[in-house]
């Protein structure tokens, strides 16, 4: 009789995508997946670590698992970002911490999970494709550079033919993801700029890329707007969208994709994270209020019928009265659909942990998510949403 294996996912829409190609990995190894978790032989839980209550809950259900089921517990594998973090902090305490609280576990890595595996995606409508995978951009506060390391983007060709294959399966509509779904490509195009080489595209056309310095630092052009048009293209598409975006790397020629093709969504999750540009600096955003703004009046200028939602923190290291009052007078000027709002908590690794003071006390960070929510909300219903990648 084969073993079985029950799939836990924790966190973003990405940990959602991981989990199916884990599903597709289990069943190549032989293994059937059981329809409730007291029939596992195996129970793998792909955990999330983007905050400390994330990685809380994954050492909370195993504590309440093994209590309530005692030696029929079944072995425990831990994988996803809370593993990935674990072996890339520095100081090691992260995994001393992980390996005494789950001393039982296996640790599956997320890179021995490859894209040769195939997702085994549930019935439906929608289907997620992971366009990359990590980031370069090491915003203060997020730990996505630890605990999924450099930004690395699938090979153009593979993205087409899966999206393709998808829409062939029955699925109308399709989400692009990555921790910076808009820098896709980035990573071939620089090696392209050491060679003074063009990049081309599957169609033979030849993308020329330059850096270009803008506020003391570069740049670097990418390949989305060229794979957001490809794929908006593929016949029986009905709908595309894209997490989470960058205004960084929010391009013309992105917005003229999206303006060109309807099946592209019309709700647009363009993170802005704070409404002051000291704490944005702070942060290690690439980008102003102002930056922000003329971007949000440029996307609206050419699709007028578009609407936003966006992530916000409070509560940052040194964020005062006034800095937080201006992340309110953000959120009445855009007018978003939605806000996802944080407040600030540490992570292991990150620069804003190893060189700031979480100087906020944890009342006034709640009183400022209330109040942030109060007004981001008002008058409307707060609707169901995929859940960001930050």
């Amino acid at each position: 009789m084969a073993q079985t294996f029950f799939l836990k996912t924790f966190g973003c829409q990405q940990n959602v995508a991981d989990s199916e190609r884990i599903e597709s990995l289990y069943r190549s190894r032989g293994f059937s997946r059981a329809e409730v978790l007291e029939e596992a032989d195996i129970l793998v839980l792909n955990t999330c670590v983007i905050r400390d209550k994330a990685e809380e809950r994954v050492y909370g259900m195993v504590r309440s698992l093994t209590q309530r089921l005692g030696k029929k517990t079944p072995h425990i594998v831990i994988t996803g970002c809370l593993v990935g973090a674990a072996a890339r902090e520095p100081s090691g305490k992260m995994m001393k911490r992980l390996v005494s609280r789950l001393p039982d576990a296996e640790f599956l890595p997320m890179e021995e999970v490859g894209f040769e595996h195939l997702p085994v995606r549930a019935k439906g409508r929608m289907a997620s494709i992971v366009i990359s995978n990590g980031c370069n951009n090491y915003c203060a506060f997020c730990i996505v550079p630890f605990s999924r390391g450099k930004e690395r983007s699938r090979p153009f060709e593979e993205i087409f033919d899966e999206t393709k294959k998808a829409v062939a399966d029955g699925y109308e509509e399709v989400v692009l993801l990555g921790q910076n779904v808009n820098s896709y490509g980035a990573d071939f195009l620089q090696e392209k700029i050491k060679g003074g080489e063009s990049y081309t595209l599957p169609d033979g056309k030849k993308v020329k890329p330059i850096m270009v310095k803008h506020l003391n630092r570069h740049r670097i052009p990418t390949l989305f707007p060229y794979l957001l048009e490809s794929i908006a293209g593929i016949p029986g598409l009905k709908k595309i969208t894209f997490i989470s975006s960058n205004p960084w790397d929010f391009s013309d020629e992105l917005i003229d994709v999206m303006a060109k093709y309807e099946n592209i969504d019309r709700v647009l999750h363009l993170p802005v994270q704070s409404g002051s540009n000291e704490v944005l600096k702070r942060m290690n955003r690439w980008y102003t209020r102002e930056e922000y703004l003329d971007l949000i009046d440029r996307i609206r200028t050419k699709i007028p019928v578009i609407t936003f939602t966006t992530d916000i923190i409070v509560g940052f290291p040194g964020e005062t009265r006034a800095q937080f009052e201006e992340s309110l007078d953000i959120v009445k000027r855009v007018g978003f659909m939605k806000t996802f709002i944080a407040w600030y908590s540490p992570r292991p690794g990150t620069s804003a942990t190893k060189g700031m003071t979480d100087d906020i006390p944890i009342e006034e960070k709640q009183r400022r998510f209330h109040e942030l929510d109060a007004l981001a909300y008002k008058g409307k219903i707060k609707n169901s949403f995929i859940e960001p990648i930050i």
